[in-house]
């Protein structure tokens, strides 16, 4: 079975960035019930549009509802459950046992995958979730290879989905109530702050100094509950031999050039690109220190530091005709500049001079300058809508 290369939608836009690059499906959020309210979501006509679009091109969408839902929450659910199997959604994503029972009887034709929110870490766990109907588990990032592979010999039939890339919570599969007691603001709701990537002092324990100390671990400080980022790219064939069949990246809050460029690797990696070159690959976008963390025997995942990443986002192709090259501005860039093309077509990797370069009323100009403005530049190579032009800076 080919396994599936899940990413992240945070909008529209981005789930169509996501397809661009090779994704077979993507997981969204509505404007409700879903773990990332700071993400841009998707409006109802938005889901049904991205549904559509997807359909059209052979790919899935799954839509999460996977907060820990109150009384007051559930007559919102029913409704979007009912809506999300009138639209064809692929699965509705759920971690309450709640909102898994009223899914199945308001919606019974939507296919149900288990939220990796519901810490399953056991075989007998993802046997009870698939007796209930569950499609799907989305495993707790906790287990290891061998871990994974026991819950695919008591659930052979059960679709396994783990996480391979990105950001990692500190607390049991994201159950953490630092952010609602710091901030009001409730993780386990969809509204993480991300308190524990601050950067803390201790204070001695009671009847000792009461003056506060850095914990040094860098010249910035330690940040003592910040995780490494996940980064299981070498071991996809291990991962799929345990019977896991979908790959998941997380960042439904990460941009697109972060999106198109680990997208980008692992639709590479699973089809048998360069190794060697697709590792250094996921190094180009800012990312934290990685680590296998769980899933390999002694292999941690203590404080991480955050990374630029190797290169710069310069802009994204809106058109490309007649031998120019039109793009949307994310960073700087000049006449005469040697830029480097990421895209999943053939022509990944090469690189294109700045020659000729105009601003958006068609003046030439020197210095792209203006963020998200519009300027061309002749062009060889011959690019696409969602590629991107970006500085290599190591």
């Amino acid at each position: 079975m080919r396994p599936e290369l899940l990413a992240p939608a945070g909008n529209l836009a981005k789930l169509k960035l996501a397809f661009y690059y090779g994704a077979d499906a993507v997981y969204a959020g509505g404007r409700a019930f879903s773990l990332r309210t700071f993400a841009d979501n998707f409006t109802e006509e938005e889901l049904a549009e991205g549904i559509e679009y997807a359909h059209a091109r052979g790919k899935k969408v799954y839509v999460a509802a996977n907060i820990f839902a109150r009384n007051f929450d559930l007559r919102g659910m029913e409704t979007l459950f009912r809506r999300l199997e009138e639209l064809g959604a692929d699965a509705a994503l759920i971690s309450d046992p709640g909102a898994f029972a009223l899914c199945r009887k308001v919606a019974p034709a939507l296919p149900v995958h288990i939220s990796t929110q519901a810490n399953t870490c056991n075989a007998l766990s993802a046997k009870f979730w698939e007796e209930q109907g569950a499609k799907r588990i989305v495993l707790a990032r906790e287990l290891s290879v061998g871990e994974i592979a026991e819950i695919h010999s008591v659930c052979p039939n059960l679709e396994l989905e783990a996480f391979v890339h990105g950001a990692m919570c500190i607390s049991y599969s994201g159950r953490c109530y630092l952010s609602d007691y710091m901030d009001g603001r409730p993780a386990n709701r969809g509204a993480c702050v991300q308190a524990c990537r601050r950067n803390y002092r201790i204070q001695m324990r009671e009847g000792g100094s009461q003056d506060f100390y850095d914990v040094e671990e860098d010249g910035r400080g330690a940040y003592v509950m910040n995780s490494k980022d996940l980064n299981m790219s070498a071991y996809l064939e291990e991962l799929g031999q345990a019977g896991v069949v979908s790959f998941k990246i997380e960042g439904r809050m990460k941009g697109e050039f972060y999106l198109a460029t680990v997208v980008n690797a692992y639709r590479r990696l699973l089809d048998g690109g360069d190794k060697a070159v697709l590792t250094r690959e996921l190094y180009a976008s800012a990312h934290r220190e990685y680590t296998t963390a769980y899933e390999l025997p002694n292999a941690q995942s203590p404080e991480g530091t955050q990374t630029q990443g190797e290169c710069d986002f310069v802009g994204i192709v809106r058109r490309y005709s007649d031998g120019r090259v039109q793009i949307e501005m994310r960073g700087r860039f000049y006449e005469g500049e040697t830029l480097e093309i990421l895209t999943p077509s053939r022509h990944f990797a090469e690189k294109v001079t700045v020659r000729g370069l105009k601003d958006g009323t068609g003046e030439a100009c020197t210095d792209a300058k203006l963020v998200q403005a519009t300027y061309s530049f002749d062009c060889p190579v011959p690019l696409a809508a969602g590629d991107i032009l970006r500085r290599r800076r190591k």
